[in-house]
């Protein structure tokens, strides 16, 4: 009966490792997400307080370090779901705004930032 518990908690463990990796393509994409906000010009909001891009880029880090070290992302589309889209404390809806007087929810900012480098990337391949 002890072998069979320490073999189901190595499986268990082994389950729980293999699931809080985050594939290198995923992590290139949140990356190089984080760097279009970084330098886009844009503005950040939350909680009612706006930030650059390159202040907002640490605070997501720290996000996204959290739930990958939960083993919780798989894709980048998780990643602005999770971490990128409302804050954590007062569930309030993060905000981007790129010049224009009327901010847009950095869900809908960042998604559409993954479709261009998507479509980037496809028109390139042969």
């Amino acid at each position: 009966m002890k072998r069979l518990s320490l073999l189901l908690f190595g499986c268990v463990f082994a389950a729980m490792a293999a699931a809080a990796q985050l594939s290198p393509a995923a992590r290139s994409e949140i990356e190089a997400l984080l760097t279009r906000l970084e330098t886009s010009g844009c503005e950040f909001n939350r909680n009612g307080s706006w930030y650059s891009g390159a202040e907002a880029r640490p605070h997501l880090l720290r996000k996204l370090k959290y739930l990958e070290d939960r083993g919780a992302l798989q894709t980048a589309e998780l990643f602005i779901e999770l971490a990128a889209s409302t804050s954590s404390m007062s569930g309030q809806a993060y905000l981007v705004r790129c010049g224009n007087p009327v901010p847009v929810t950095s869900a809908t900012w960042l998604l559409s930032q993954l479709q261009a480098m998507r479509a980037a990337v496809s028109r390139r391949a042969p």
